[in-house]
């Protein structure tokens, strides 16, 4: 049997399988899987876990041995073997084929390894389990389907998130759920249920911080370079996240192409403007119609692979000679990207 995250809750309240095997390398999703096999094995009356770490060097046959040992009190137990990214073996394999054929009434066992690639799948010890229980793969969420699983999220603590702050979660967090989680954890306790917007997640980051980054965006829609390169090395120099300045700019980049494409501008779900940066979105918008906006989107995309580990390079130094662009000056040309890069 195969089960998927979205349908493991309604499996769970029926009867529940003798065997669970969990693979995947998102820890946090694997982690809320297996607890929640846990807590439906609870309140099934397996009452007792005994967990084994089949790192390498493990002793098949002590598990074994440990596996066959009645508890001491009779009691019904889950017996979790942690495979982590290590391959059972021949004998590892064989043992797990065994334990998955004596799992019943009075054993559940529970099986958690990383991604299985397709030898895995094909092994004996993998058909032995999914055909004594159910297979469970975790797969990671993509940049693609982040924001909606954030929305969600959100919506569990009682958040309903605009656009423009799903945008901002996503790009702080893409490629590390643990720390998703963390944050929106975080805003439960600092946002009042209820719309969550931009602003509240600045806020939670720091409030010197959200008017920095406020500033920074006038400054380059105003073409004041002198200030804008000012308020990049303040906020390097504070610690804030590269990833928070960068949407800044992209922000306002966004802005002045829906101002010069007749749709407005900071409409977005996002905070209202102060006089002062609409003047300069205003300002702005005068010169739109020249602006080197593909030249500007390569550059911010530049910073954001450099964020995320995926071009070398320092982000910092890309944000500067991407604000300095914004403000008129000439920077060096920014190399070809690669495919896949």
């Amino acid at each position: 049997m195969k089960l998927t995250l979205e349908n493991l809750a309604g499996h769970l309240k029926g009867r529940l399988a003798p065997v669970y095997l969990l693979s995947g390398e998102e820890a946090l999703l694997l982690g809320e899987a297996s607890d929640a096999i846990r807590a439906a094995a609870r309140a099934a009356g397996f009452t007792e876990r005994e967990v084994h770490f089949a790192d390498r060097g493990v002793d098949w046959s002590g598990i074994r041995a440990a596996a066959g040992t009645l508890s001491l009190f009779g009691d019904r137990r889950v017996l979790e073997i942690r495979l982590g990214a290590s391959k059972p073996g021949k004998e590892g394999g064989a043992t797990l084929a065994a334990l998955a054929e004596a799992a019943g009434s009075d054993t559940l066992l529970l099986v958690l390894a990383g991604r299985l690639d397709r030898d895995a799948q094909t092994s004996a010890w993998f058909k032995a389990l999914e055909q004594r229980g159910a297979w469970l793969p975790v797969w990671e969420i993509d940049a693609g389907r982040l924001p909606q699983w954030l929305a969600q999220r959100c919506r569990r603590v009682g958040l309903e998130p605009t656009p423009e702050a799903l945008s901002l979660l996503a790009d702080r967090v893409e490629g590390n759920l643990l720390a998703a989680q963390q944050e929106i954890e975080k805003l439960a306790l600092l946002v009042p249920p209820g719309r969550l917007d931009v602003v509240a997640v600045l806020d939670a980051v720091a409030d010197s911080a959200r008017y920095d980054v406020f500033a920074l965006g006038e400054a380059v829609l105003a073409g004041d370079a002198e200030r804008a390169l000012r308020l990049v090395e303040g906020l390097r120099g504070e610690g804030v996240e590269p990833t928070l300045v960068l949407w800044s700019l992209v922000r306002e980049l966004r802005n002045l192409w829906e101002v010069r494409h007749g749709a407005g501008g900071g409409g977005r779900g996002g905070p209202r403007m102060s006089p002062s940066h609409a003047a300069a979105l205003d300002s702005a918008g005068r010169r739109a119609a020249r602006f080197p906006f593909a030249r500007l989107s390569a550059r911010a995309l530049r910073a954001d692979r450099m964020i995320k580990g995926r071009l070398e390079g320092s982000p910092w130094d890309e944000i500067l000679l991407l604000s300095a662009e914004f403000c008129g000056l000439r920077a060096p040309a920014a190399p070809l990207q690669r495919r896949g890069v």
